[in-house]
């Protein structure tokens, strides 16, 4: 593959109708497509944000390192029906070279997927058909972080089995999140009652400091929340582990216009707990489709005997219960702390498909039979 090879344009043939296929390989002509983009977006019903074009344009500004757009893009009569967001990388697996399309996703895209809005099985299809005529210049097509009710998992699997392509899903994490039904008081009273005490507890701490308040910025004073989001967000141990936004530019500066792009939306909430004028703990959420996404967080550990973020998480509860929201989206991994506000989870699955070369044939058996075998053994840890 050539960056910034031409986009190819096919036509296949339809149970109704045809269908047009086009590769987008150039940045300028994704750029172009933001419109029909979001349009196709909202007419596929997605339910989260994380596939709209600022997001994934966001993303690839700044993760982009070097690989090539490779974005599928199916039309009939004109109109997109269906989305293949991906980028082809050349990346090595277990210590072999590999060429691989994927999605565009990682650690700070908790949701991915094909965006297909109309005729969803001529349109899976047609997807299909281009990536397996271009099967020669890729090794594995990697779809990661799919949600678990998308049809693109059990479709995707079917039509590559269908051509002869071996496949596996690799199990991911399940992402907690919370149904804001009946009323908050019976909500709150629903929660065990060693939980109850503690929460009052460090709110009465709390309160002897000061008192506490839920701040929330949307549009305004932008740059100095985004710092102090920043700066919350590294809590003592994020910045140890390296995993805090200020530790990468790249991280930071896909927050920073982020930030910019949805609060433009009108979808930016970046939430803290204010005590005496001063931000001791952060949310940084996207409020979309009546649901509350908590893409990143973090406290002043100075207060870590208030228990600064799980207060913070007490006011967001009343928020969404206040502003109507129908869900928190704690997103990310299960963890103890997001276990204690809800039992329930999504679970997510990474789909990989082989192709018929010489390296995607030593792939699958190394990926889905030899290491797997060696964990159970416990000789290697995934």
């Amino acid at each position: 593959m050539q960056v910034g090879a031409p986009s190819a344009v096919a036509t296949v043939p339809g149970e109704a109708q045809h269908l047009t296929v086009e590769t987008i390989t150039d940045e300028p002509a994704f750029l172009q497509l933001e419109h029909e983009w979001d349009e196709a977006v909202e007419r596929a019903r997605i339910a989260h944000p994380f596939l709209c074009h600022d997001w994934l344009r966001t993303w690839w500004e700044c993760f982009s390192h070097g690989a090539q757009l490779h974005i599928v893009v199916v039309r009939a009569a004109g109109q997109i029906t269906a989305i293949a967001p991906l980028l082809f990388e050349r990346t090595r697996m277990y210590g072999l070279p590999v060429r691989r399309l994927r999605l565009l996703q990682n650690d700070h895209s908790p949701r991915a997927d094909f965006i297909v809005a109309d005729h969803a099985s001529q349109s899976y299809h047609a997807i299909w058909t281009a990536l397996f005529h271009d099967r020669q210049n890729w090794d594995v097509l990697l779809l990661s972080q799919l949600p678990p009710d998308t049809p693109t998992l059990q479709s995707v699997t079917h039509l590559a089995a269908a051509d002869g392509c071996a496949t596996g899903i690799w199990p991911s994490g399940s992402s907690p999140y919370l149904s804001i039904a009946g009323t908050e008081a019976d909500y709150f009273a629903g929660l065990s009652s060693k939980f109850r005490q503690n929460l009052r507890n460090r709110m009465t701490r709390l309160t002897r400091v000061g008192k506490p308040a839920l701040e929330i910025v949307s549009d305004s004073a932008l740059v100095e929340a985004v710092d102090d989001v920043v700066r919350l967000e590294e809590s003592g141990w994020k910045r140890e582990a390296g995993t805090a936004i200020s530790m990468n530019r790249n991280i930071r500066q896909f927050y920073v216009r982020l930030a910019e792009r949805m609060a433009a939306r009108g979808w930016l909430r970046l939430m803290f707990l204010n005590v005496n004028g001063r931000r001791i703990a952060t949310s940084y959420s996207i409020e979309h489709d009546r649901q509350l996404f908590l893409c990143k967080t973090g406290y002043d550990p100075e207060y870590n005997t208030c228990s600064p973020f799980k207060l913070l998480m007490h006011f967001i509860v009343r928020y969404a219960y206040a502003e109507g929201v129908s869900e928190i989206d704690l997103l990310g991994d299960a963890e103890p702390w997001k276990e204690e506000w809800t039992e329930a989870s999504r679970p997510h699955n990474w789909l990989f498909v082989f192709s018929d070369s010489n390296r995607a044939r030593l792939l699958y058996p190394l990926k889905f039979q030899l290491l797997p075998a060696m964990k159970r053994a416990g000789v290697f840890q995934t």
